[in-house]
């Protein structure tokens, strides 16, 4: 070779250029390996003669492809530079890659995060392990890990065991944040560990991933977590309640059988005394304005979840629930208002308000419209026949539909152990 011994110059031309490259993919796939050959495709007439004078042997002109032995070409690297090929090739085109270290050290870590994600006291929930195992399965957890931010995770599993140990207890999301990782920022929308969470908190839920502003709020407040007390706000008519300020707003309202929405401020810095009283809930507003409208003062309490509940109507349903008084809910027979029904259920103990077999027949024959059933199927604990029901059926009974009875109910007061306070169907059931 014309080079003189250890200059690197020679391997600069045009001619070496594809096969050092060939040879560079070669060495990081392998870990450095010289036990391998690269080869050419299409050769020109330069690369033909450098890889002729390597080898030492004649190369035809019609070859489609010609081949070099790394351990040659590594040969002729040390007789005209006195240095291997990979430290040639890492001094001409920067430092190798060990692909084959770097899996394993990948591997190793994620073994390492999902191990200690396995620890928390979180993992005997169904969703949490649906949850992890799809964080890995989908190359999320691999995707942090390239990036170096592996540690979300944990402290994806720290803000998803705040959130459970404090159940009940609201919390604005930036001192949730603060709480967990000493940054107040950290669960802002958008960043790598909100997303974590929500993607949780949502599978807890049994709901799609949040995409939008609204859905997001849905799930953190579904969990007590809010981002805003004065946004956090439940509809309410004709509730019952003593003590300054807000009490005394509610009993105005009552008064004169007005709906009026309550903030979770409100609930936390003024908190009403509430009775013993048997309160409806019902899930849309339309019900609660018809309620308004037709009965104004002489409609019994009524609470409207707007969908989702708030962290504002889990604080006033908290509040009638820990006053003595009873819940009976009703909502859409769709399977997200199956959801909603389960949750207000499990979480206040509230009872079933027209929320049965019957109730749903009676419905689904009385409505013109035929909205089909669409979404994941939700058990019905309460009238295990409702959901097997619906599920024959596929309509969607909203609750607007049936509004007729719900007023006729409320016009009854809603005394305790009168008809309207009966837990299941109709007054009839």
């Amino acid at each position: 070779m014309s080079a003189g011994h250890g200059s690197a110059s020679l391997f600069t031309k045009s001619e070496y250029r594809r096969l050092l490259a060939a040879a560079r993919r070669s060495l990081e796939r392998t870990g450095g390996e010289l036990t391998g050959s690269v080869g050419l495709s299409h050769p020109t007439d330069s690369e033909r003669k450098a890889i002729i004078g390597i080898t030492g042997q004649y190369r035809d002109t019609r070859a489609a492809r010609i081949t070099v032995r790394l351990a040659d070409l590594d040969n002729a690297v040390r007789e005209s530079t006195g240095r291997g090929l990979p430290e040639l090739v890492a001094e001409l085109g920067g430092p190798l890659r060990n692909h084959p270290a770097e899996r394993n050290a990948l591997t190793a870590m994620r073994d390492a995060a999902i191990h200690a994600a396995h620890m928390s006291s979180l993992h005997a929930c169904g969703w949490y392990q649906d949850w992890l195992a799809e964080v890995v399965r989908d190359g999320s957890l691999t995707k942090l890990i390239k990036q170096g931010e592996q540690a979300r995770l944990a402290q994806a599993v720290r803000v998803l065991e705040h959130v459970a140990g404090r159940a009940g207890s609201p919390v604005p999301l930036p001192a949730l944040a603060a709480e967990v990782t000493g940054d107040t920022k950290t669960l802002n929308p958008g960043t790598v560990l909100s997303t974590l969470v929500l993607r949780a908190l949502a599978a807890k839920a049994g709901v799609s991933r949040p995409v939008t502003a609204e859905d997001r709020r849905i799930v953190w407040e579904t969990n007590d977590v809010f981002a805003d007390d004065l946004a956090s706000r439940v509809l309410v008519l004709n509730i019952p309640a003593g003590g300054r300020g807000l009490g005394e707003w509610l009993t105005g309202a009552a008064r004169l059988g007005v709906p009026f929405h309550v903030t979770l401020h409100q609930l936390m810095t003024l908190p009403p005394t509430v009775g013993g009283a048997v309160v409806h809930v019902c899930e849309n507003p339309a019900v609660l304005r018809r309620a308004a409208g037709e009965l104004g003062a002489g409609s019994a309490p009524l609470v409207c979840a707007e969908g989702w509940p708030s962290t504002a109507f889990h604080q006033l349903a908290g509040m009638i629930v820990s006053a003595g008084g009873e819940l009976r809910y009703h909502g859409d027979f769709d399977w997200p208002g199956l959801a909603i029904a389960n949750s207000v259920m499990r979480r206040h103990g509230a009872r079933p308000w027209r929320m049965t077999a019957a109730d749903y027949r009676a419905g689904a024959r009385a409505g013109t419209e035929h909205v089909p059933l669409a979404g994941t199927p939700r058990p019905t604990p309460w009238d295990p026949e409702l959901g097997e029901v619906m599920a024959t059926t596929g309509r969607v009974v909203y609750e607007e539909s049936v509004a007729d009875t719900m007023i006729t109910d409320l016009c009854r007061r809603g005394r305790r152990g009168s008809p309207a306070g009966r837990g299941r169907g109709s007054p009839a059931s």
